[in-house]
């Protein structure tokens, strides 16, 4: 009687364990990808600030970060994932009064870099949101030139 319930306390505790953990999902390694973003930043565009795209396996819409651009400074951001493609990640640039004053989306197509010369020095916004995105994952660099 007692191993009898002994085993199904262990039971009960597994099963616990198992439905606490929630879902089992790959891990995203945007490491890897946004250390592969850095060499591709354009000629004359030196690296300033790379960033991990993690949606997560989806269960985020958008990853945002903020970086103060000075005026008179051209910026590129790029955007690496799986293969050459951006696999539906977009970036999206907005202003510090959050207007998108560019994105990587123009007519329905996704270009794997952005280029933005600056004319207000102030706190931007990118954003990482995922159209079509398989994956969820990816890297980015921030690259700048005067």
């Amino acid at each position: 009687m007692y191993n009898m319930k002994k085993a199904i306390n262990s039971i009960l505790i597994v099963g616990m364990l198992m439905a606490f953990s929630g879902p089992s999902s790959a891990q995203c390694d945007s490491e890897t990808f946004t250390s592969g973003c850095i060499p591709k930043l354009a000629s004359g565009f030196n690296f300033l600030k790379s960033y991990k795209i993690d949606g997560q396996g989806g269960t985020k819409t958008k990853v945002e970060y903020s970086y103060v651009f000075t005026k008179g400074t051209q910026y590129m951001i790029n955007v690496c994932a799986t293969g050459e493609s951006t696999d539906g990640i977009v970036v999206s640039l907005f202003d510090s009064n959050r207007n998108k004053v560019v994105s990587s989306k123009v007519n329905d197509q996704y270009i794997s870099a952005i280029a933005y010369p600056c004319n207000t020095t102030g706190i931007y916004y990118i954003q990482y949101t995922f159209d079509e995105s398989t994956q969820f994952c990816g890297g980015s660099a921030l690259g700048f030139k005067r």
